[in-house]
Formats: C-alpha cells, structure tokens, sequence
C-alpha cells in the first residue's frame, strides 16, 4: 500500500518523547511486516499494547481438505453457505493451498464481543452483500456493496455490520498484498494507466480512542489455531499515528475497465497481487470493436494456475448456469472456455454488464470438505454439446 497516511497526534520527530498533558510518556509501537524492510506505520498507545492478563486455549480453525489434488473444474454453490451469528465462525473455507485460504462467509451479528487479528495472513474482504463499518485500532472505514477491504496481517479490528443480510468472499494470503507493480512508477504512486488510482482508496478516518482498563479478548490467529488472549487495556488506545501500514478499501465500481479492438486477456483485470496468485476485477465494460471481433473469451489453458471465479452479479456473457454467490475452479492443465453457445452468442453484443472477482494462484488449491458439500457435481461436463 505505496500512500502516506496519518490521523490522530503524533510527535515532530519519531521515536522521540511523546508526553501526555500529565507527562507520562504515550508508548510508541513499529508496526510493521517483512522484518524492518517492509511498509510499517508508527503508533502512540495511552497504554502498553504488550500488557498481557491471561493467554486462553488454543483450537484448532485448519480447513478440513477432503481433496488434496484436484483435476475436476468445480462450480459451488457458495449462496447455500447457512448464515450464523458469530464473525469468525461464519467463515467457511472451501479452496485452500500453502499461499491462501478462499472462505465464503455469512455472518449475521457484529463482531463486538471481543476483536480479532490475523497473526499469519493479510485479509481481503469483498462485500458482496450488507452495509457497515470496519472498526481497527488505527481508524474505521465505512463499507458496502462491492468494496474490498483489505486488512493487513496483525491489524486489530472489529466489524458492524447494519443488517443481518450480508455475504462476504474472504481471501487470506500469506504473502503480502500490493497494488500491482507496473501500474506503479518507481515511487509507488499509480501510473496514469492503471485502472484505479489513490483517489479511489477508502483511507481509515475516525480514530477511536479509549482510555480504559479491564478484561479485553483478542483472538489471534496463528498457524491455524485461533487463540483468546486477554489484555488489560482496550486495544483501541491509540492516541496518533502515521506511516504506510493500514486497512483499506476500494469499490469494485471504481475500477475502470481496459478494452480493445479484440479480446484482451485476464490480465487487463488485475486489481490487486501477491507472488503467489493474483486478484481481478470483471466490471461492465465495452466489448471489443473490431468489425470482426467475438467478446466472447477463446478457449484457453490456464497450464501454471488455478482460476477461481466468484460472481457477483448481472449477465455472465461466458457461462450458463451461473448465478450470484457461485463459485467457480477451473483447475491448472485442463483447458476450459466459453460454454456451449457463448462464443456464438456473444458476437455483435456491445457490452456486457457482468461483476465478477477472479482469484488465479500459481500452485494447485486443495478443496475442503466443506467445498464438497457446496458442489452441483455436474460442472466439469458441462462443455458437452
């Protein structure tokens, strides 16, 4: 996340003395990944963010992988995943691999009875249905139908949601999460080209501050075990802070598509990425304009990644069948393309109003069992005329 940012106090100089009006020292903490190499921001806690009470018992959250190598294209049924209270443990996981874990969710209640942080994985978040407000310990950020969030590994956050009507397409990475890089100059800031640029970012605003002493849960997850640790102080104690280490959020109506006289590849889609796998937007957009042209995507070989589709809404011009929430495998070495008709159909249509999210990783995805139970069974066969 190459963008400066700062709200709250914060002291002229860093790693200097930074008192309270009663002149007791605000506690400075380096947040940051990659050892000292990577983006960080800097925080002024009202209390020691370390001052552990109580370390709970550990579970065990690891997905359930039913199959561990996978050569059928699946198409799941991700709707049917039932809704459930509680944040965490509405995530059902369902495409997994050493670089990420795919989960669907539905929760149904805000996540206020304790926080919560990735200690292993960088989160993105995708809103496919529900309002509210992601609250963290550096700020909040408004949400809604069609934003990503992205949530950096060890962030403390919390989430309200409005309604209890809400979906969430959620990707754990365990490789950092960037924009990606040739749509940024040598500085980091978004090249005239790229099809998003900063003003699109949801930056946090709002910093809640608490100055309050008690009994406070933060489940931490680390190498998929999920454990409570109780703290003496509110996490949300911070007073300032400023750096390049931060939540946030872009829409998915904020990404400008890339079209051509023919068909471009999935690439022109890309929004964001990692070294292990890649995130991309299908948006509406203009067909190609070549007299000649067929909109419809050529039969291809994705021989080196997975492609997994998750659909959101609107006319999927390349597939039949296919509704919101389905999710998609496509697995590495068996070639797949339009179903039968579509690359006929397509031809002379001028646009197309689809909204998918295209998550491609370069080392095969293992299915749950979860995943099993999601499947319509049928899809690998249905390219047969």
């Amino acid at each position: 996340m190459p963008v400066y940012h700062r709200l709250g106090e914060i002291p002229h100089k860093r790693h200097t003395q930074f008192r309270k009006p009663d002149g007791e020292l605000y506690k400075e903490q380096l947040f940051g990944t990659i050892g000292f190499d990577g983006m960080a921001s800097l925080l002024y806690h009202l209390h020691p963010p370390t001052a552990v009470k109580h370390v709970g018992e550990s579970i065990d959250v690891a997905p359930k992988v039913a199959v561990s190598k996978n050569m059928r294209a699946l198409k799941l049924k991700g709707f049917e995943v039932a809704p459930t209270n509680d944040y965490l443990e509405s995530r059902v996981p369902v495409l997994v691999n050493a670089d990420c874990h795919i989960s669907l969710a539905s929760p149904k209640k805000s996540l206020r009875d304790y926080f919560y942080k990735n200690a292993d994985a960088d989160e993105l978040l995708f809103i496919h249905r529900g309002t509210g407000t992601l609250r963290t310990l550096v700020g909040n950020i408004p949400f809604e139908y069609g934003d990503y969030l992205v949530i950096p590994r060890g962030m403390i956050y919390q989430i309200d949601f409005d309604t209890e009507d809400n979906r969430l397409l959620i990707t754990e990475s365990f490789h950092p999460l960037y924009t990606p890089k040739r749509y940024r100059n040598h500085f980091g800031q978004l090249l005239e080209h790229s099809p998003y640029c900063e003003r699109d970012y949801k930056l946090p605003q709002n910093l809640e501050t608490y100055d309050e002493h008690g009994d406070f849960i933060v489940k931490v997850k680390k190498q998929d075990t999920l454990t409570p640790y109780t703290y003496a102080s509110h996490p949300f104690d911070v007073v300032g802070w400023d750096g390049y280490n931060f939540p946030y959020g872009l829409s998915i109506h904020d990404f400008e598509p890339i079209t051509g006289r023919v068909h471009q590849p999935p690439p022109v889609h890309q929004t964001f990425e990692t070294k292990a796998f890649v995130v991309c937007s299908f948006v509406p957009r203009k067909y190609d304009y070549h007299p000649l042209s067929i909109p419809a995507p050529y039969n291809h070989s994705n021989i080196d990644s997975d492609e997994v589709l998750y659909y959101v809404a609107g006319d999927f011009m390349s597939r039949n069948d296919i509704g919101p929430g389905v999710i998609t495998l496509h697995p590495g070495g068996i070639p797949h393309g339009p179903h039968p008709g579509a690359y006929e159909r397509s031809i002379g249509k001028e646009q197309t109003d689809e909204l998918a999210v295209m998550i491609d990783t370069f080392s095969p995805l293992q299915v749950t069992e979860q995943a099993l139970a999601l499947d319509d069974g049928k899809y690998w066969s249905s390219w047969i005329h």
